[in-house]
Parts: structure tokens; C-alpha cells; sequence
């Protein structure tokens, strides 16, 4: 595994060590790594929607009249 030296304020320092005196994680450096990982899913979910959102845009406008789109979101039910 690889190494990273990180400087990081003491009230921050506190804090993860607080984390690990929970006892959800066994050290500093699994609360860490942990952070990481949910940053990266988070990161992977935005682009998944950004996506998406892309696609949605890029495709051909549906009904314009709110009434008939009601009626059709209420016959589905």
C-alpha cells in the first residue's frame, strides 16, 4: 500500500482521532481512506447524473401541454 504524509490542522487532527475512539474505524488512516472512497462515489454519482441530465436535454422535448401530460402521468398510474 501507498504512503501519503498529510499536515492537517490540530482541531482536525482531534476530530479524526475522536472518529477512531468511536470505534467505526480501526486508525486515523482507515477514517482517511474512508473519506476518500465516499468522495470518489460522490464524484462518480454527480457524473453519472450530469449524464443524465445531458441526455435528457439532448432528447426530443415530450407533450407541451401540461394538461395532456397530467392526464397521461395519471392513466399510468
Amino acid at each position: 500500500m501507498a504512503q501519503m504524509n498529510v499536515s492537517i490542522p490540530q482541531a482536525l487532527k482531534g476530530w479524526a482521532e475522536s472518529r477512531v475512539a468511536e470505534g467505526r474505524y480501526s486508525s486515523t488512516s482507515d477514517y482517511i481512506r474512508d473519506l476518500v472512497r465516499r468522495d470518489q462515489e460522490a464524484e462518480e454519482a454527480k457524473r453519472r447524473l450530469q449524464t443524465a441530465l445531458d441526455e435528457g436535454f439532448a432528447s426530443p422535448e415530450g407533450p407541451t401541454d401540461l394538461d395532456a401530460l397530467f392526464d397521461e402521468l395519471l392513466a399510468k398510474g
